[in-house]
């Protein structure tokens, strides 16, 4: 316990420099901005950012990309109650009944409720984080190369039973991002593999061009082809501060989806987007009037935005602790480690216990700025609404060319990453997930340096895998999950989860 208590106070420490509290409200506000704005996800915001964080240090880096994952989770919500578009897929679950109540001219309501419920959530979830860190990064520790090829196995798995859609396209996907990440030289011998003769593969694919492409850039030839219809409510926004007795009727759901969020947000895969559906679907059960949800139930609203943000942070769980992403934005956080020279996992903890006990503080602190950046700034969030995408997508652009070619110099990534945003929009169109491509490429690399490593210590022996209890229990869950997620009954309850996201 004071323990937990002094490496807050050091994360405090370091989360309350000028510099950091600067780069955190930046990361909100933007987070913010890219939630409220439908088709600007954090996603592409994240992967379009990345070239920026070369200028700063790593701490606050993690700090700004952090604060747009977890900003964008407010930001979404208000899309969801005042547009019916929800601008994250997080958010799905509040559209339902917050844009019911703004219709019946509760709209200041829901948002206060979905305000409150997120900072409550956010700083209950800051708290599990820092109990967790130290535990989970000593389990890590006991891992070797058969346990973290297993682990990682295991992570690939789950990403497939939680994705939404088909388990098969799934699996291709990250079969696919796998094998870019193999293009290039060989790590062990130095040879070409996959280059196809082209010089601009020799040092293989910068995981910057890959995600700018298929999510910045595909997310613009998305938006240019289908855009949305915006029909902001025309009612009045009303009192956004719930009375003790609205407070204390939610307080209960803010807690329950607050759990359910924090324990489905370590999940790999679309964890962390499970959370809403499931506090929806428990205070639908608990509720003496279920008939009304769908008609502007506060407890709606309440319970599955605090799963939202609990889920969006606890995430970062696994990714610090034991270097595995759990969903496609972690899997950008990898990258933005990487590109800093910080190699994610249990040794960050010990070597870098500023940078991670700084990034756990400074999550209370967002949440605290995003509740003042969120209810007074209501109004400037709906003008902001009633921007046409045709006037937003020629500055991302933009951005995107200008931050692609800083970071190489070389015209030809631009291009590369303008073909990856088309194959990114073509397999949107065909109904494929991109963040199990993303999951595949980050981890492709450290999966088969793990494999030749478990493989060398064995003497080529892949019973090694097994002979291990640990790893042979991980491959153990990994098959059970894969075998239940095919059965007819999980596809079905899966389709059912996620029809509306």
């Amino acid at each position: 316990m004071w323990d937990m208590i002094a490496n807050l106070g050091l994360g405090l420490s370091v989360a309350l420099t000028l510099k950091n509290v600067a780069l955190c409200f930046v990361g909100c506000l933007i987070g913010t901005l890219v939630g409220v704005l439908p088709g600007v996800g954090p996603v592409a915001t994240i992967a379009i950012l990345l070239p920026v964080t070369l200028s700063l240090d790593p701490t606050g880096a993690l700090i700004m990309l952090a604060g747009i994952y977890y900003g964008a989770q407010y930001g979404g919500s208000t899309t969801a109650i005042l547009v019916n578009i929800p601008g994250e897929a997080t958010a799905v679950v509040t559209a339902l009944d917050g844009h019911a109540m703004a219709k019946n001219g509760q709209a200041g309501l829901a948002l206060g409720l979905a305000a409150i419920g997120s900072f409550i959530a956010g700083t209950i979830a800051t708290v599990v984080i820092a109990a967790l860190g130290v535990p989970m990064t000593r389990m890590g520790l006991l891992f070797g190369p058969a346990e973290y090829f297993s682990l990682m196995v295991m992570g690939l798995v789950l990403a497939v039973v939680l994705s939404r859609g088909s388990i098969l396209k799934a699996v291709a996907m990250i079969v696919v991002g796998i094998l870019l990440s193999c293009i290039g030289a060989d790590m062990e011998t130095g040879r070409e593999r996959l280059t196809l003769g082209l010089h601009m593969l020799h040092d293989g694919i910068e995981f910057v061009v890959l995600a700018m492409g298929i999510f910045g850039f595909g997310e613009i030839f998305k938006n240019l082809a289908d855009p949305e219809a915006r029909d902001v409510v025309k009612a009045k926004i009303g009192r956004l501060w719930p009375t003790m007795r609205e407070l204390r009727e939610n307080l209960a759901p803010m807690l329950r989806g607050t759990a359910l969020g924090s324990i489905l947000g370590v999940l790999p895969g679309n964890g962390a987007i499970l959370g809403p559906f499931a506090s929806y679907a428990v205070e639908k059960r608990l509720s003496k009037t279920p008939e009304k949800f769908g008609t502007g139930m506060p407890a709606a609203v309440a319970g599955p935005e605090s799963a939202n943000n609990a889920g969006a942070q606890t995430s970062f769980i696994p990714l610090l602790t034991l270097g595995l992403p759990p969903n496609a934005v972690m899997a950008l956080m990898v990258g933005a480690m990487m590109i800093q020279g910080i190699v994610p996992g249990p040794q960050v903890i010990e070597r870098n216990p500023e940078l991670f006990w700084g990034l756990v503080a400074s999550m209370w602190i967002g949440n605290l700025m995003l509740v003042i950046i969120n209810l007074p700034l209501i109004g400037l969030w709906v003008k902001l609404l009633q921007v046409p995408y045709r006037l937003l997508f020629p500055a991302i652009v933009a951005f995107c060319c200008i931050g692609l070619f800083s970071i190489s110099n070389d015209p030809a990534q631009i291009v590369m990453a303008v073909i990856f945003g088309l194959i990114g929009y073509a397999l949107w169109k065909l109904d494929f997930e991109l963040a199990p491509l993303a999951l595949g490429f980050v981890l492709g690399r450290l999966l088969e340096e793990k494999l030749r490593q478990a493989l060398i210590i064995s003497d080529g022996n892949p019973l090694t895998f097994v002979t291990s209890p640990l790893s042979a229990s991980l491959l153990v869950v990994a098959v059970v999950a894969l075998a239940i997620a095919v059965s007819p009954k999980a596809q079905k309850s899966r389709e059912d989860v996620f029809k509306d996201a």
